[in-house]
Protein backbone atom coordinates (compact mmCIF):
# COMPACT_ATOMS: atom_id res chain seq x y z
CA UNK A 1 0.00 0.00 0.00
CA UNK A 2 2.93 2.30 0.67
CA UNK A 3 3.97 2.29 -2.94
CA UNK A 4 0.58 3.50 -4.16
CA UNK A 5 0.90 6.83 -2.39
CA UNK A 6 4.15 7.68 -4.26
CA UNK A 7 2.66 7.50 -7.76
CA UNK A 8 1.30 11.08 -7.89
CA UNK A 9 4.67 12.40 -6.79
CA UNK A 10 6.38 10.28 -9.45
CA UNK A 11 4.13 11.73 -12.17
CA UNK A 12 4.93 15.25 -10.98
CA UNK A 13 8.66 14.59 -11.11
CA UNK A 14 8.40 13.11 -14.60
CA UNK A 15 6.43 16.12 -15.76
CA UNK A 16 9.05 18.50 -14.37
CA UNK A 17 11.81 16.53 -16.03
CA UNK A 18 10.02 16.62 -19.39
CA UNK A 19 9.51 20.36 -19.06
CA UNK A 20 13.20 20.83 -18.33
CA UNK A 21 14.19 18.82 -21.41
CA UNK A 22 11.92 20.90 -23.61
CA UNK A 23 13.44 24.06 -22.22
CA UNK A 24 16.99 22.92 -22.92
CA UNK A 25 16.43 21.68 -26.46
CA UNK A 26 14.22 24.58 -27.50
CA UNK A 27 11.38 22.40 -28.74
CA UNK A 28 8.36 24.24 -30.08
CA UNK A 29 4.80 22.98 -29.90
CA UNK A 30 5.04 21.40 -33.36
CA UNK A 31 8.13 19.38 -32.48
CA UNK A 32 10.76 21.47 -34.33
CA UNK A 33 14.04 22.02 -32.53
CA UNK A 34 15.27 25.59 -32.60
CA UNK A 35 19.02 26.15 -32.69
CA UNK A 36 20.39 27.09 -29.30
CA UNK A 37 22.44 29.98 -30.71
CA UNK A 38 21.15 33.40 -31.72
CA UNK A 39 21.34 34.29 -35.43
CA UNK A 40 24.64 36.20 -35.32
CA UNK A 41 26.29 33.52 -33.22
CA UNK A 42 24.91 30.78 -35.46
CA UNK A 43 26.33 32.57 -38.49
CA UNK A 44 29.72 32.85 -36.78
CA UNK A 45 29.71 29.10 -36.09
CA UNK A 46 28.84 28.41 -39.74
CA UNK A 47 31.59 30.75 -40.90
CA UNK A 48 34.06 28.92 -38.68
CA UNK A 49 33.03 25.64 -40.33
CA UNK A 50 33.50 27.23 -43.76
CA UNK A 51 37.02 28.37 -42.88
CA UNK A 52 37.93 24.85 -41.79
CA UNK A 53 36.36 23.33 -44.95
CA UNK A 54 33.68 21.62 -42.88
CA UNK A 55 31.03 22.40 -45.47
CA UNK A 56 28.59 19.77 -44.25
CA UNK A 57 28.56 21.35 -40.79
CA UNK A 58 28.27 24.81 -42.29
CA UNK A 59 25.30 23.71 -44.40
CA UNK A 60 23.45 22.41 -41.34
CA UNK A 61 23.93 25.69 -39.47
CA UNK A 62 23.13 27.91 -42.44
CA UNK A 63 19.98 25.94 -43.21
CA UNK A 64 18.87 26.39 -39.58
CA UNK A 65 19.67 30.09 -39.81
CA UNK A 66 17.52 30.44 -42.92
CA UNK A 67 14.67 28.39 -41.44
CA UNK A 68 14.38 30.04 -38.02
CA UNK A 69 15.72 33.57 -38.57
CA UNK A 70 14.84 34.30 -42.23
CA UNK A 71 14.52 38.09 -41.89
CA UNK A 72 17.79 38.82 -40.13
CA UNK A 73 20.89 40.32 -41.73
CA UNK A 74 22.78 37.20 -40.75
CA UNK A 75 20.32 35.06 -42.71
CA UNK A 76 20.68 37.23 -45.83
CA UNK A 77 24.45 36.83 -45.77
CA UNK A 78 23.96 33.18 -44.91
CA UNK A 79 22.02 32.63 -48.13
CA UNK A 80 25.08 33.60 -50.14
CA UNK A 81 27.35 31.43 -48.03
CA UNK A 82 24.93 28.52 -48.28
CA UNK A 83 25.08 28.36 -52.08
CA UNK A 84 28.88 28.32 -51.85
CA UNK A 85 28.82 25.61 -49.17
CA UNK A 86 26.54 23.47 -51.34
CA UNK A 87 28.90 23.98 -54.28
CA UNK A 88 32.00 23.06 -52.29
CA UNK A 89 30.23 20.06 -50.78
CA UNK A 90 29.49 18.68 -54.25
CA UNK A 91 25.72 19.35 -54.06
CA UNK A 92 25.10 20.89 -57.47
CA UNK A 93 21.30 20.99 -57.52
CA UNK A 94 20.88 22.62 -54.08
CA UNK A 95 23.58 25.17 -55.00
CA UNK A 96 21.75 26.10 -58.21
CA UNK A 97 18.37 26.21 -56.46
CA UNK A 98 19.80 28.45 -53.74
CA UNK A 99 21.36 30.78 -56.32
CA UNK A 100 18.13 30.93 -58.35
CA UNK A 101 16.10 31.71 -55.24
CA UNK A 102 18.47 34.49 -54.21
CA UNK A 103 18.39 36.03 -57.69
CA UNK A 104 14.59 35.81 -57.82
CA UNK A 105 14.05 37.29 -54.35
CA UNK A 106 16.89 39.84 -54.37
CA UNK A 107 17.28 41.18 -57.93
CA UNK A 108 18.76 44.50 -56.73
CA UNK A 109 20.96 43.13 -53.95
CA UNK A 110 24.52 44.52 -54.17
CA UNK A 111 25.93 40.99 -54.21
CA UNK A 112 23.53 39.35 -56.65
CA UNK A 113 26.47 39.14 -59.06
CA UNK A 114 27.92 36.50 -56.73
CA UNK A 115 24.78 34.38 -57.14
CA UNK A 116 25.13 34.51 -60.93
CA UNK A 117 28.81 33.61 -60.57
CA UNK A 118 28.18 30.59 -58.34
CA UNK A 119 25.31 29.45 -60.57
CA UNK A 120 27.56 29.63 -63.63
CA UNK A 121 30.42 27.98 -61.79
CA UNK A 122 28.29 25.00 -60.75
CA UNK A 123 27.05 24.47 -64.31
CA UNK A 124 30.59 25.00 -65.61
CA UNK A 125 31.93 22.21 -63.42
CA UNK A 126 28.89 19.96 -63.89
CA UNK A 127 29.88 19.26 -67.48
CA UNK A 128 32.31 16.64 -68.68
CA UNK A 129 35.52 18.53 -67.91
CA UNK A 130 36.70 15.89 -65.46
CA UNK A 131 36.09 13.20 -68.09
CA UNK A 132 38.30 15.04 -70.56
CA UNK A 133 41.12 15.16 -68.03
CA UNK A 134 40.82 11.57 -66.77
CA UNK A 135 40.22 9.56 -69.92
CA UNK A 136 40.89 12.08 -72.70
CA UNK A 137 37.36 11.63 -73.99
CA UNK A 138 36.12 13.69 -76.93
CA UNK A 139 33.27 15.60 -75.34
CA UNK A 140 32.59 17.76 -78.42
CA UNK A 141 30.01 15.11 -79.35
CA UNK A 142 28.14 15.38 -76.04
CA UNK A 143 25.10 17.73 -75.90
CA UNK A 144 26.49 20.65 -73.87
CA UNK A 145 23.39 21.54 -71.85
CA UNK A 146 25.32 22.53 -68.73
CA UNK A 147 27.78 24.58 -70.76
CA UNK A 148 24.97 26.60 -72.32
CA UNK A 149 23.46 27.31 -68.91
CA UNK A 150 26.86 28.26 -67.51
CA UNK A 151 27.51 30.62 -70.41
CA UNK A 152 24.08 32.21 -69.92
CA UNK A 153 24.84 32.97 -66.26
CA UNK A 154 28.30 34.29 -67.08
CA UNK A 155 26.99 36.51 -69.88
CA UNK A 156 24.39 38.06 -67.56
CA UNK A 157 27.08 38.79 -65.01
CA UNK A 158 29.37 40.39 -67.61
CA UNK A 159 26.60 42.44 -69.19
CA UNK A 160 24.90 43.67 -66.02
CA UNK A 161 27.84 43.76 -63.60
CA UNK A 162 30.97 44.50 -65.68
CA UNK A 163 32.82 45.88 -62.63
CA UNK A 164 32.11 42.82 -60.51
CA UNK A 165 35.16 41.34 -58.74
CA UNK A 166 34.24 38.07 -60.46
CA UNK A 167 34.18 39.60 -63.96
CA UNK A 168 37.78 38.76 -64.92
CA UNK A 169 37.46 35.07 -64.07
CA UNK A 170 33.99 34.95 -65.58
CA UNK A 171 35.26 36.42 -68.86
CA UNK A 172 37.91 33.73 -69.23
CA UNK A 173 35.41 30.99 -68.49
CA UNK A 174 32.93 32.49 -70.96
CA UNK A 175 35.57 32.47 -73.73
CA UNK A 176 36.34 28.84 -72.99
CA UNK A 177 32.64 27.94 -73.07
CA UNK A 178 32.01 29.77 -76.35
CA UNK A 179 34.84 27.85 -77.97
CA UNK A 180 33.61 24.57 -76.49
CA UNK A 181 30.06 25.16 -77.73
CA UNK A 182 31.39 26.13 -81.15
CA UNK A 183 33.39 22.89 -81.26
CA UNK A 184 30.22 20.93 -80.52
CA UNK A 185 28.31 22.60 -83.34
CA UNK A 186 31.27 22.00 -85.63
CA UNK A 187 31.31 18.29 -84.73
CA UNK A 188 27.64 18.07 -85.72
CA UNK A 189 28.38 19.83 -89.02
CA UNK A 190 31.18 17.33 -89.72
CA UNK A 191 28.78 14.48 -88.97
CA UNK A 192 26.24 15.78 -91.47
CA UNK A 193 28.95 16.15 -94.11
CA UNK A 194 29.96 12.51 -93.64
CA UNK A 195 26.32 11.51 -94.02
CA UNK A 196 26.12 13.65 -97.18
CA UNK A 197 23.38 15.74 -95.57
CA UNK A 198 24.80 18.89 -97.09
CA UNK A 199 21.95 21.28 -96.34
CA UNK A 200 22.04 20.30 -92.67
CA UNK A 201 25.84 20.60 -92.63
CA UNK A 202 25.76 24.09 -94.14
CA UNK A 203 23.10 25.22 -91.68
CA UNK A 204 25.04 23.87 -88.72
CA UNK A 205 28.27 25.46 -89.92
CA UNK A 206 26.41 28.73 -90.36
CA UNK A 207 25.22 28.48 -86.75
CA UNK A 208 28.85 28.25 -85.63
CA UNK A 209 29.71 31.45 -87.45
CA UNK A 210 26.60 33.35 -86.35
CA UNK A 211 26.69 32.37 -82.69
CA UNK A 212 30.42 31.97 -82.08
CA UNK A 213 32.07 34.47 -84.39
CA UNK A 214 35.75 34.77 -83.54
CA UNK A 215 36.10 31.24 -82.19
CA UNK A 216 38.76 28.98 -83.73
CA UNK A 217 35.96 26.73 -85.01
CA UNK A 218 34.58 29.50 -87.23
CA UNK A 219 37.30 29.09 -89.86
CA UNK A 220 36.68 25.36 -90.28
CA UNK A 221 32.94 26.09 -90.32
CA UNK A 222 33.50 28.36 -93.33
CA UNK A 223 35.36 25.52 -95.03
CA UNK A 224 32.44 23.20 -94.41
CA UNK A 225 30.06 25.79 -95.82
CA UNK A 226 32.20 26.15 -98.94
CA UNK A 227 32.36 22.39 -99.45
CA UNK A 228 28.66 21.99 -98.70
CA UNK A 229 27.70 24.64 -101.26
CA UNK A 230 29.94 22.93 -103.84
CA UNK A 231 28.17 19.62 -103.19
CA UNK A 232 24.83 21.41 -103.51
CA UNK A 233 26.02 22.91 -106.82
CA UNK A 234 25.84 26.51 -105.62
CA UNK A 235 29.28 27.65 -106.77
CA UNK A 236 28.71 31.36 -106.14
CA UNK A 237 28.13 30.90 -102.40
CA UNK A 238 30.88 28.29 -102.24
CA UNK A 239 33.34 30.79 -103.70
CA UNK A 240 32.30 33.53 -101.31
CA UNK A 241 32.57 31.23 -98.29
CA UNK A 242 36.02 30.10 -99.35
CA UNK A 243 37.22 33.65 -99.95
CA UNK A 244 35.99 34.75 -96.53
CA UNK A 245 37.72 31.75 -94.95
CA UNK A 246 41.03 32.55 -96.63
CA UNK A 247 40.80 36.25 -95.80
CA UNK A 248 40.07 35.70 -92.12
CA UNK A 249 42.17 32.64 -91.27
CA UNK A 250 45.45 34.52 -90.68
CA UNK A 251 43.74 37.23 -88.61
CA UNK A 252 41.89 34.92 -86.25
CA UNK A 253 43.14 34.98 -82.67
CA UNK A 254 42.23 31.66 -81.01
CA UNK A 255 42.51 33.24 -77.55
CA UNK A 256 39.85 35.83 -78.16
CA UNK A 257 36.55 34.15 -79.01
CA UNK A 258 34.74 37.48 -78.74
CA UNK A 259 32.01 38.85 -81.02
CA UNK A 260 33.18 41.64 -83.32
CA UNK A 261 31.13 44.84 -83.66
CA UNK A 262 30.77 44.43 -87.44
CA UNK A 263 30.16 40.77 -88.42
CA UNK A 264 31.95 39.79 -91.62
CA UNK A 265 30.19 36.49 -92.15
CA UNK A 266 26.65 37.23 -93.40
CA UNK A 267 27.59 36.84 -97.03
CA UNK A 268 24.47 34.77 -97.72
CA UNK A 269 22.08 37.72 -97.16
Amino acid sequence: MATACTCPRLFVLLGLAATAVLGISGCSSDGDVRPAAEPDKLYELAAKDMRSNNFKGAIQKLESLESYYPFTNAAKQGQLDLMYAYYRNGEAEPAIDQADMFIRENPTHPRVDYAYYIRGLVYFESGAGWLEEKVHADVTKRPPHESRKALQSFQILLQQYPKSPYAADTRQRAIFLRNKLADYELAVARYYMKRQAYVAAVNRARAVIESYDGSPAAIEALGIMAEGYRKLEIPELAAVAESVRVANAPATDPNEGLVKDQPWWKFWN
